[in-house]
């Protein structure tokens, strides 16, 4: 197996993982307030309390992958076992029953909770293989960087074909939103479904790393681990600025911009609707992972954070200037693919510092906790959704926010636009504070490999031989 094909293979499982979280965290707020017909009250209670099961449940999952053993590794079996619940878990998700409110609720609360579940015993141990496919923190970025590039590459098909796709169910098959929206759901899960078996083939475990204290001793090292500390925090800060610009967007072009809005681009006129306004964003964040590798090669990636996130914080209060016509919808456009752009080189810069956190804690404490770390960035993950998508919910309520778009209160459109701009704003600013005092520099980073390659030995068996034989050329 080359090592580009493993690199792409990595690369798949992301871009199944980013199909679904981009939908859920974009798409499944309007859908629980607009289609399924919760309250936004209820519909914030929900999204709050299933992610925190959701983060809770990740250093579990965590734990448990890094005591997993097979003759497929730790963590890639994962890929193999939950592929199949994972799209069943989706479906049922985005399922709207004819059933009473209260009956409806509860649903809403079980399938979520199933999806999210499923979703870290998938996503934490395919986080963590991360840590155990290389020893160099460079080839580590590399790999980030595929998944990152395949993970926009995903949410890019989901996002701009979710609407058309739905659209299709309901014009030509006479299909109301509960069932078009299920269907699409259907198409999506299927094509994820194939992606991480795709990744299960095609990656490799190459390092052997042992916990060789108990769950107890793991945890107390993972909090006295002050670089883990402050990651999680500047993460929590990156994916909660995520969330909420986000989750805000199909609500922005329902009730601010309207259906109506287009732009015109060689006499012909595109409908501007938030299917391309995000898949666009995708795109742009592909680009951003492009560069990844050598503006934190030249920068260091503590730097790179810094000043990604100081441009994010610019770029966002100018959205709030971009005026209501033609010309600032395309304002708009290019605002989003040069946000998108830093955002993408933000994502496998967070993945890449993780790695260094586990090799930071393999030798200061002495265990590899892998799962245990790398489920904490998904904990991270999802208290930011956690939060930021129910604050997005719970923010229209508190403005007066109406399902039709022609009865919308002056102060639900001001919320609308605040959390396009100046709220996002300030979550950046808050991830610069927090990520000054991180302590794992380049030269830092270094020594601690340089440490570690004392103690590692690479696991190879008669399997895998000429694999190994191919990275080590490569």
């Amino acid at each position: 197996m080359s090592l580009l094909k493993e690199r792409i293979g990595y690369g798949l499982g992301d871009m199944a993982s980013s199909m679904f979280w981009k939908i859920f965290s974009y798409y499944l707020p309007f859908f629980y307030s607009n289609i399924f017909g919760l309250s936004l009250v209820d519909a914030g209670v929900l999204v709050l309390v299933t992610r925190i099961w959701d983060a809770i449940s990740d250093p579990m999952m965590g734990v448990a992958a890094d005591r997993t053993d097979t003759r497929w590794g730790k963590y890639r079996p994962y890929l193999l076992w939950v592929a199949a619940p994972f799209s069943i878990c989706g479906i049922l998700l985005f399922t709207t029953p004819d059933w009473g409110y209260g009956a409806k609720l509860v649903w809403a609360y079980v399938t979520y909770i199933l999806m999210m579940t499923v979703y870290t015993g998938i996503n934490v141990p395919y986080g963590a293989m991360l840590g155990v496919m290389s020893d160099k923190p460079e080839e580590k970025t590399v790999f980030s960087a595929f998944r990152m590039f395949f993970a926009y590459a995903g949410s890019f098909v989901a996002l701009a074909l979710w609407e058309p796709v739905c659209s299709i169910f309901a014009n030509d098959f006479g299909m109301d939103p509960r069932h078009s929206w299920q269907f699409a759901m259907v198409a999506i899960g299927a094509c994820c479904f194939v992606l991480f078996l795709l990744c299960f083939k095609l990656t490799r475990e190459r390092l052997k790393t042992r916990s060789s204290v108990s769950i107890g001793n793991d945890f107390r090292s993972l909090l006295r681990n002050r670089p883990w500390w402050l990651l999680i925090g500047a993460a929590l800060c990156f994916n909660l600025f995520n969330t909420v610009r986000g989750a805000t967007v199909v609500y922005f072009f329902a009730d601010v911009i309207g259906g109506s809005a287009s732009l015109t681009l060689f006499s012909l006129s595109i409908l501007f609707y938030s299917g391309l306004f995000l898949s666009i964003g995708e795109v742009a964040n592909m680009a951003g992972v492009a560069m990844t590798v050598p503006i934190a090669a030249r920068l260091g990636k503590k730097s790179t954070f810094i000043c990604v996130n100081a441009a994010l914080v610019v770029l966002r209060v100018a959205f709030f200037f971009v005026p209501l016509t033609p010309a600032g919808y395309w304002m708009m456009l290019a605002l989003q693919v040069v946000i998108s752009i830093f955002t993408g080189i933000m994502s496998p810069l967070i993945w890449s510092m993780y790695a260094d956190v586990s090799d930071y804690s393999e030798l200061r404490f002495k265990t590899a906790s892998t799962g245990l770390i790398f489920s904490s960035s998904s904990m991270a993950q999802k208290f930011g959704g956690a939060i930021g998508g129910a604050a997005v919910l719970w923010l229209l309520g508190a403005c007066g926010y109406v399902t039709d778009a022609a009865s919308q209160p002056a102060s639900a459109v001001s919320c609308l636009w605040m959390l396009m701009s100046f709220i996002p704003a300030a979550v950046a600013m808050l991830a610069i504070i927090v990520v000054r005092f991180y302590p794992l520099t380049t030269e830092r980073v270094n020594s601690i490999v340089g440490e570690l390659k004392k103690q590692r030995r690479p696991v190879v068996d008669g399997n895998d031989a000429d694999e190994m034989i191919d990275y080590a050329t490569n």
